[in-house]
């Protein structure tokens, strides 16, 4: 691609292939966000250059094999165990870059306390969080994040409050913590919130680089096979229905000088 538009006169070539990113056929339903959050890691990664000191722990979900997809040194944890693991390899190897890429249930429900004391400890990796409020791999069952009312193979009336319980924040809690330097949630409905997720995982990764705690970014995502819907309709969904029940904002930043504002208005300001 890059030497045909070269060859074309008057014509410059404005954006690639990250070499980070393996050119793999992918594996997810048609729809999926995952391959546009590995992408927003694999150029992050790429632009900061920490690819060749980075060591990426996977978990299990639809996530377990995104060592096919995103090429730095990998390890895959147990269920729900990634912070666990990236803690070790972090402590072992501190001058690597660590960060997990986990699933709302790997990290928000079997793996809940591991990732809360992993952040409460303030260890110096980043988490990038995926929540498609559903589990994808498994069936379409619940998951922590799941929406009260929302449908799911274990809760065919939708989910009940007085049941079930409500949605599980996972952005909120992480900002309560000592340890965290660093807490923001994104969605990936639209170009406009996809760039900004760009920004915040850029974010994440700059503040374990400088060694200032642990990092957090939270990506709203679309299933559309679980949500038995069309790719344009669970993008409007996210917008609709995920969005205002979990606002998009910076809910932590030690490196601000200011509180930062807790709103889908602190991404409406960027480009």
């Amino acid at each position: 691609m890059s030497e045909l538009l070269k060859a074309r006169a008057g014509e410059k070539l404005i954006f690639d292939h990250p070499s980070v990113l393996s050119e793999a056929v992918t594996h997810y339903c048609p729809g999926c966000h995952h391959g546009i959050a590995h992408r927003l890691v694999a150029e992050v990664l790429e632009e900061l250059e920490l690819a060749s000191r980075a060591i990426m722990v996977a978990s299990v979900g639809c996530s377990v094999i995104s060592y096919d997809y995103i090429s730095v040194d990998s390890v895959e944890s147990p269920h729900g165990r990634a912070c666990a693991v990236a803690t070790g390899v972090k402590r072992a190897r501190p001058d690597t870059i660590v960060f997990t890429y986990q699933g709302d249930g790997d990290m928000g429900a079997i793996g809940l306390a591991e990732s809360l004391h992993a952040a409460a400890r303030g260890e110096h990796i980043t988490a990038v969080f995926v929540n498609n409020t559903v589990y994808g791999m498994t069936g379409g069952q619940m998951a922590p994040t799941t929406l009260l009312g929302q449908k799911t193979t274990t809760t065919p009336m939708g989910r009940r409050m007085e049941l079930e319980g409500g949605p599980v924040h996972m952005a909120e809690m992480m900002s309560q913590l000592a340890g965290v330097a660093y807490a923001e949630r994104c969605s990936l409905d639209s170009v406009r919130h996809i760039r900004a997720a760009q920004d915040a995982i850029r974010k994440a990764f700059s503040i374990q680089a400088k060694g200032l705690g642990f990092s957090f970014v939270e990506l709203l995502s679309g299933c559309p096979t679980n949500w038995h819907m069309d790719p344009v309709r669970a993008n409007t969904r996210i917008r609709e229905e995920m969005i205002p029940v979990f606002p998009l904002g910076v809910y932590k930043d030690i490196t601000a000088q200011a509180v930062p504002v807790i709103a889908d208005k602190v991404v409406e300001g960027r480009s």
